[in-house]
């Protein structure tokens, strides 16, 4: 029984550890200028972390920006404290600015579902709980269908349910400024180098038609 007890602790200490809310580097980063994205088409999505999230759509042919953010919940003005403490019904979430003469939203939903685990609930990997939970948001009705369409797609490959959450946009709030980049500004990090990377490595190598030639892992 203390030996099991043992690697219950061990185990709880090891997702602490390198979970995303464990890795923090708060220091100032040097901000990058977005520049006019007005031009571009927008679509905001939820899967786990969003420093992991981010990076794999920043790699996309086509993807202008990433944004990572709050989205998801009723509260105003979330910090990263606030949605990390699950005080807030917000999910970390990104916004991805595209041009879609390149890269279509059917090819970034392909996107989202091979950047993670489809069918785990409340979180990826190591992180969990609803601050981490996978969401969809659509803009429109043709989203929402083409989002339904492809999860009844892959389903069929799993016998669990999905468990993306298709939910309308309304809000997202951008996140502070630290975490803006953040795996580019802090590559040495545990959670990067353990969890943040290895994740980017394994959706490029499944689609690595999509992926930009300076930004492959």
């Amino acid at each position: 029984m203390k030996k099991i007890v043992g690697v219950f602790v061990f185990a709880l200490m090891m997702i602490a550890l390198f979970s995303c809310a464990q890795q923090v580097n708060k220091m100032p980063q040097e901000k990058k200028p977005l520049g006019d994205l007005s031009k571009l088409s927008q679509s905001t999505f939820a899967s786990g972390c969003f420093w992991c999230v981010e990076g794999v759509y920043e790699s996309v042919k086509g993807v202008q920006e990433v944004v990572s953010g709050y989205a998801g919940g009723k509260e105003a003005n979330p910090t990263y404290e606030q949605v990390g403490s699950h005080t807030t019904d917000h999910a970390e979430a990104v916004q991805v600015f595209y041009d879609s003469s390149v890269v279509s939203y059917a090819t970034l939903l392909k996107v989202y579902f091979a950047s993670q685990n489809p069918t785990q609930m409340n979180g990826q990997g190591p992180d969990k709980g609803a601050s981490y939970r996978s969401i969809i948001f659509y803009k429109t009705p043709e989203q929402k269908a083409e989002a339904e369409k492809y999860i009844a797609e892959i389903q069929k490959n799993y016998t669990e349910p999905i468990a993306a959450q298709l939910v309308p946009f309304e809000k997202f709030w951008k996140a502070e400024d630290y975490h803006q980049d953040y795996i580019q500004h802090n590559p040495d990090v545990p959670y990067v180098r353990g969890e943040s990377i290895p994740r980017i490595k394994r959706f490029q190598q499944q689609l690595p038609e999509l992926i930009k030639p300076d930004h492959k892992l």
